[in-house]
Formats: C-alpha cells, structure tokens, sequence
C-alpha cells in the first residue's frame, strides 16, 4: 500500500492532479445529489415548511461540520507532510489527535445542542409551522452528531484515493435508500429524513474505524497510545485547521443573517427560494471543492519531501481547473433556472423567486473555488496565517459587511451580494497569494515553464521536528 503514498512524489503532476481531483469530485458529488434528494423527497413528501426548517437547523450542522473540516484538513496536512519526510509515527499520532478533537467536540455540542434545543431554535429564527419540523430534526441530528465524518481527509492524505470515495459513497447510498422508505413510506416525516442521514453517517464512521484502528497493510495504524493528547501535535493542527474553522463558522453566520433577514421581510417565497438555492449551489461547485481537496495531499506530500515545484506546479494547473469550471457552470445554469426551480416546487410565486436566485448567485461561480482553494493550498503546506486572512477576510471584511449593506435595499440587493462578496474575495486571495510568496513564486515558475523539478531540499516541517520528541 506505500505504493498509493510514493506516488504523490513520483507521478506525472498533472495526470495525478486528474485523478485526485476525480476521485474526490465524484466523492462530494454524491454526497450532492443525496443534498438534492433529500430537499426533494422532504418538500415533496412533508411540505415545503419542513424544508425551510431543515435550512433553519443548517447552521447548527454547519458548525459541526466546520469541526471536522478544521481537524481534517489540519490532520491531513500533517500527515501527507509526517508521510513525505518519512515520519510515519508522526503521521499516527496527528491522526490520532485528529480523531481525538472530534469526538470530544462532537459530544459537547451533543450535549449543548440538546440542554439548549428551544433557546437555539428561536434565536435561528424558527417560528410558527417551521419551529416543529426544525425541533423533530435538530433533535435526532444533534443525538447523531458524533458520526458525522468519517475522515476521508485522512485516507487521502495517505493516496488511498478509492477508499476515501468508498467513505463518502456507501453512505450517501445509504441515505439515498433510506429516505424514500423513512418519509414515504413510514410517514415519519423530517425524523425520517434525520435518521436517514444519522445512519449513512453511521456507516462511514463504521468504515473508517476498521480503516485506521484495524487494517494493517498500511504506512501507519492508530493505537491507543496516539489517542492520547499530544501538545505539539494539538497545536499545530489546530493551528492549520483552524481557518476552515472560521471559514464554516463564517458561512453558517452568513447563512444566519441570510434567514432571519429574509424571516423579517416577510416573504415565504424568497424563504423557499434561499433554501433551494443553498441546495442547487452546493451541488453544482462539488467539483470545486473536489478539486481543492484533490490538491491537498500532493501538495501536503511533496512539501514534505522538499518537491517545492511540484507542488507550485499542482496549485497552478487547480486554479485554472476551478476557475473554468466555475464559468462553465454559470453558464449551463443560467440556462436551465426555471425547469430546475420547477423540479422542488409547485407554487409559482417560490418558483420564479427560486430561478431569479439561483441566476444571481451563479454570477459569482467563476470566482467561487479561487478563495477556498488558495486557503486549502496554504494550509496544505502548513502555513496557517495566510489560510487565516484568506478565509476568514473573505467572510468578515467581504461577505458580512456587502450582505448586510445591500440586504437594506430589499431581496434583489440582498441576492447580489452573494455574487460580489465572492469576486471580491478572490481578487483578495490573489494578491495575498503574490504578496506572501513573491520569490518563491517567481522561481517556480520558471522551473514549470521549462517542465523540470527543484531538487528535494530537506524537510523542515514540524513534522519533522517533532520526530525527536517520539515515544
């Protein structure tokens, strides 16, 4: 199995890059069509309440699901550097803490979101008819909150590319099969589809337990001992996750103001329309996201092993990838607005204002991945502070500020600040990307002008550093 992990460093980058990108895009792909079906089969089969208030509950999970981004991607970036610099009991060990955090976080906000349920579903805004359906599906989601990742992040850090899309697949198929039988068939409503996701989620943390703690045929096992809190370890995968942290946190808080600005005006239809528009976004920028978490590990890898170019290299071929995905999407979706707004409703007033949305927010697509990608890139090669401006400027200096300023002017204002917040954002991300590593950079880029490689230099991670302090 060391042959998936060499790989990173031995591959065309190119080719690599191809594959990665894929096998991930493929991954969160599904994981986007079950975000799709799921809207459909809770407007079709309980009513279109019960999908606002599943959209109420989202950034509770968003939260949640910046926790495991943040102990991820921080988790990830240690290990695909602890593999590259030959280390891989330091790679154990930050997997270990990484499953540590999680679990630990997770079940405070179990304990929390429980204690706590009806002050945090008025302060998201849940009223009337909304408040009932968000209750029964906040419930069993918060109960269930302990199995919400599987860490693919992990597996991938390592090459196991099949693995890592098994960990988002058989899940999502799980969730696929289980919310027609929960909703329609036992009439269970939003606790059907809650359970339905609880139980796909189940079946991924099943998978990854007997990848980390049991398979044996690997660079490294988790043992009971790389449980244990490890203070370097902690900090500095904290410290590198910590920006997708805000990041999530920022977007559940944009998503916060979102609804109840929305709530305040009054208008149901833009209410039904946001919550589609979330759905319909996700779906279609997977690719995106694919591509940034593809280029992690070959950049995590070949830092680590001092292949300084062929990580420049692997971040210039995803910008593009991202950015020409991001035009052809807009493209295709301001194209097919209206018939997808009148796949999930049936009420014309939700149907117009959910095709007007979705037009408006695919403005922003070309520039969406730009932001998100540089941060991932500066996390891959452990470099925490410009990941940080990168994330969290987006969202408190660009997002924040334009929704709340234009959302004055009324709803139309309010949907184009989404596509400017995120123009804005990556033109940000580009000029702190040449402003950090200016020369570096430049002599990069020479090096993949003419197709060549810098020499391996030795690692100087914290990775690497840390191997002097092990057991």
């Amino acid at each position: 199995m060391r042959d998936h992990t060499s790989a990173l460093g031995t591959r065309p980058v190119g080719r690599l890059l191809w594959s990665t990108s894929a096998h991930t895009t493929m991954s969160v792909a599904t994981y986007g069509i079950y975000a799709l079906t799921n809207a459909w089969f809770v407007s079709r089969g309980v009513g279109p309440e019960a999908l606002v208030a599943v959209n109420v509950v989202s950034p509770v999970l968003l939260i949640l699901g910046a926790v495991s981004t943040t102990v991820g991607v921080g988790g990830a970036s240690m290990v695909s550097r602890s593999l590259g610099s030959g280390n891989p009991r330091q790679a154990a060990r930050a997997a270990g803490n990484t499953f540590l955090v999680y679990w630990t976080t997770a079940i405070a906000i179990t304990l929390l979101g429980l204690l706590l349920l009806d002050p945090l579903l008025t302060l998201l805004g849940a009223r009337g008819d909304v408040r009932g359906h968000a209750h029964d599906y906040a419930l069993i989601m918060l109960a269930g909150a302990i199995t919400a990742t599987g860490f693919s992040s992990l597996v991938r850090a390592e090459g196991r590319l099949r693995f890592s899309a098994l960990l988002w697949m058989l899940p999502v198929l799980c969730q696929i099969a289980l919310d027609p039988l929960l909703i329609f068939g036992l009439g269970w409503g939003v606790r059907g589809a809650a359970l339905g996701t609880v139980g796909g989620q189940a079946v991924s943390m099943g998978l990854s337990l007997w990848f980390f703690f049991l398979q044996r045929d690997r660079p490294y096992r988790i043992t009971l001992a790389d449980l244990r809190p490890h203070g370097p370890t902690l900090r500095e995968l904290v410290a590198v996750g910590t920006p997708s942290f805000l990041g999530g946190f920022g977007n559940t808080l944009i998503m916060f103001i979102a609804n109840n600005r929305l709530a305040a005006l009054g208008d149901p239809a833009a209410l039904g329309a946001y919550a589609t528009s979330i759905r319909v976004t996700t779906f279609v920028l997977m690719p995106q996201t694919g591509i940034a978490q593809g280029m992690q590990p070959l950049i995590g890898y070949n830092a680590g092993r001092g292949l300084i170019a062929r990580a420049e290299r692997t971040r210039v071929l995803a910008l593009r990838a991202t950015v020409l995905y991001g035009t052809a999407a807009c493209l295709v979706l301001l194209a097919v607005a209206d018939p997808l707004a009148a796949a999930f409703t049936d009420d014309p007033a939700t149907r117009r204002a959910t095709a007007e949305v979705m037009r408006v927010v695919a403005l922003g697509y070309p520039f969406a991945g730009v932001t998100a990608l540089l941060a991932t890139y500066f996390q891959a090669r452990g470099r925490a502070r410009p990941s940080f401006v990168i994330s969290v400027g987006s969202i408190l200096a660009v997002h924040i500020p334009l929704l709340l300023a234009l959302g004055l002017f009324g709803t139309p204002w309010l949907w184009i600040s989404f596509p400017a917040a995120a123009l804005l954002s990556a033109a940000g991300a580009i000029l702190i990307l040449r402003r950090t590593t200016p020369a570096e950079s430049s002599r990069v880029r020479d090096d993949v002008t003419r197709g060549t490689t810098a020499p391996a230099e030795p690692a100087t991670t914290n990775a690497a550093t840390d191997a002097g302090q092990e057991r």
